[in-house]
């Protein structure tokens, strides 16, 4: 997870969260990963609770093992 911090009236604030997933599945998945990934967000707690005031944007590294 990364985050970028600024400061707003010498107050430092949270603008952005970026938070990679590493993944570890079969090949045969890879289509499900996808599916979640692309509405995992409207479920998760802190999304719904901070998404408003704070971007959050995802991605995710599959490694096939």
């Amino acid at each position: 997870m990364r985050g970028e911090v600024e400061k707003d009236d010498g107050v430092l604030v949270i603008r952005r969260i970026h938070v990679t997933y590493n993944v570890q599945a079969v090949k045969a998945d890879r289509e499900v990963i996808d599916r979640v990934h692309s509405f995992h967000a409207d479920k998760c707690p802190v999304y719904r609770s901070i998404g408003s005031a704070i971007e959050i944007t995802t991605e995710y590294t599959l490694d096939l093992g």
